[in-house]
């Protein structure tokens, strides 16, 4: 029973930190220094781990990795929100007559 307390315990510290982490990115509507392969990584290695641990019948790693893998896909999608009004705000380039060159460049 101690066993299983220590894992549920450490699955609930490491899905919170991430959590506030993934919210803190919303809130401030962080890119800089945001790497798209943090996600991409994360999404891939939770999947393997989670098919693992299915087959392993590891219960607290099917849960946590599970968990991990929602929390790669809603950075990946947060990030890629903030990426999108980054653009959006940024005001098109404008050649020397005053117009604004096609795709912004």
């Amino acid at each position: 029973m101690a066993t299983q307390l220590l894992g549920w315990s450490s699955s609930f510290v490491l899905v919170l930190t991430i959590a506030a982490q993934i919210w803190k990115q919303w809130k401030e509507a962080a890119t800089e220094g945001i790497s798209i392969w943090l996600f991409l990584g994360q999404t891939a290695a939770s999947t393997g781990f989670t098919v693992y641990s299915v087959l392993q019948e590891e219960w607290v790693f099917v849960v946590t990795n599970s968990l991990l893998l929602v929390s790669g896909l809603l950075g990946y999608a947060v990030l890629m929100r903030n990426r999108k009004r980054d653009s959006a705000a940024r005001p098109a380039h404008r050649n020397r007559q005053g117009a604004a060159r096609p795709g912004g460049a």
